[in-house]
């Protein structure tokens, strides 16, 4: 019940953030455009209590789950009066938005997405430039914890458990020299000097023509030391069958030492799906186990990784600004590819989280320590609905303006009965792709899991 109250209370919060911002984009450009803003409103449904200012009503409604801006002319319904009486139309009250050029119209529209995405580059800033949470213990050495067979680092001979003492002209470099030297020599063979056991070995390495971003040529840094932390076990899963709790440690896997799960899924995808041989610390006692990987977009145990102790080390604006606008741009991108297979069919629908998995997600992170979970998931949830509400689908931002565009394309405007079937159409739509997801949501909840076979 702790947890559910939680998860309610950090769902709404972050709700109410996420729409007051976007709905304040709408009108405030709304507003400098000379449109009527008849209402600001957070929530749906009855008014429990707000303020009128001017033209605006500013209220508070029963339902805390969205809002709106209210303007004199964007709804079919306030264009004509009502059949039999004097046809008014909207477009001749100056105020009214359907009076204004379409480009204004566009920019009001955009207005909303634009707000959300100024928020999570703002807010990544504030969090990189005055909290930046870093592992408290971290390994000074660059040693190798993984390496990918069949990738440069296997073919130059590199092991786990090598330590880099000079690759390429750099002496003793850090990760980021590493990679620094990996994207400086394409297609290039550089000398590499390892400590292996105390020896030190001579080798080469063929740099890969083409390397994606943070990709170390097959190599997986050892960033932590220790074993990997279980902070949570999912039901019917590998992990659970196997034995392991919340609580324990995963010492070796296989004999491997892996500190990270990164290491850990790629050795599982190397593997194929193998038994994997568990060496598990819990209450400082060793615990052998056996645990059957299960294939689910990758291969997976089924634990949630407890997150290591933190300490804070602020960076300079100018860093801070560059890592936000990193964070902003991988999750911009993130969003098209998965939109992108799950249209090619390589994503499952029951992927997708809506309402209820944002809501226990919200809940985890208000509980979890420190700040980065926190501000991460907000600031990657307001990107989301600023980049969700830019589609070009009917009743959301971005079909409006999409309207707008073949509105101008055409000049002229698209028939009044057409757009509303056109709309209503959509809201069906939407709110059935809503219950699909909403099912899913409430089918993964623990309740639930515990019950299947």
């Amino acid at each position: 019940m702790h947890e559910f109250l939680i998860s309610v209370a950090a769902f709404i919060v972050l709700i109410a953030v996420m729409v007051v911002v976007h709905e304040f984009g709408h009108f405030v450009v709304a507003k400098l455009c000379g449109v009527r803003v008849e209402a600001f409103s957070f929530g749906f449904g009855p008014r429990l209590f707000g303020y009128k200012y001017g033209d605006t009503d500013y209220k508070v409604c029963l339902l805390p789950f969205g809002g709106f801006v209210k303007m004199t002319g964007e709804s079919a319904e306030q264009n004509l009066e009502t059949p039999g009486k004097e046809t008014v139309i909207a477009a001749d009250d100056p105020g009214a938005l359907t009076s204004h050029p379409r480009w204004q119209q566009m920019l009001i529209g955009f207005a909303g997405p634009f707000a959300n995405f100024v928020l999570a580059f703002v807010l990544m800033i504030f969090y990189y430039g005055w909290i930046n949470e870093v592992p408290a213990v971290e390994v000074k050495t660059t040693t190798v914890e993984w390496v990918i067979p069949g990738s440069a680092a296997a073919q130059a001979g590199i092991q786990p458990g090598d330590t880099i003492r000079r690759f390429a002209e750099a002496a003793n470099p850090d990760w980021e020299k590493v990679y620094e030297r990996l994207n400086l020599d394409p297609n290039q063979t550089v000398p590499v000097t390892l400590e292996r056991g105390g020896t030190i070995l001579q080798t080469s390495m063929r740099v890969p023509s083409k390397l994606v971003e943070g990709d170390l040529a097959g190599m997986l840094p050892q960033i932590m030391p220790g074993p990997i932390a279980v902070k949570e076990v999912q039901p019917g899963t590998p992990a659970e069958r196997a034995g392991l709790r919340a609580g324990d440690g995963i010492q070796s896997v296989d004999g491997f030492a892996f500190h990270t799960v990164s290491s850990l899924r790629a050795y599982m995808k190397a593997g194929e799906g193998k038994a994997l041989s568990l060496v598990v610390v819990r209450q400082g006692v060793l615990v052998p186990m056996v645990a059957h990987p299960a294939k689910l977009d990758g291969w997976v145990l089924g634990f949630m990784p407890a997150p290591p102790p933190y300490r804070e080390d602020p960076l300079p604006l100018g860093k801070a600004t560059s890592k936000s606008t990193k964070f902003c741009a991988d999750n911009s991108t993130l969003i098209f590819e998965t939109l992108e297979r799950l249209f090619a069919r390589k994503v499952p629908v029951s992927q997708l989280m809506g309402p209820v998995g944002i809501a226990r997600v919200a809940g985890d992170a208000a509980e979890s320590k420190g700040w980065s979970e926190k501000i991460g998931l907000a600031g990657m949830i307001s990107i989301n609905l600023g980049i969700l509400n830019l589609m070009p689908f009917p009743i959301l931002d971005g079909g409006m303006i999409f309207i707008l565009l073949i509105e101008s394309a055409i000049r002229r405007e698209i028939n009044l009965a057409v757009k509303e079937r056109i709309y209503q159409a959509a809201f069906v739509v939407l709110m059935a792709f809503f219950a699909v997801v909403i099912y899913n949501d409430v089918a993964r909840l623990p309740f639930f899991t515990h019950l299947k076979p």
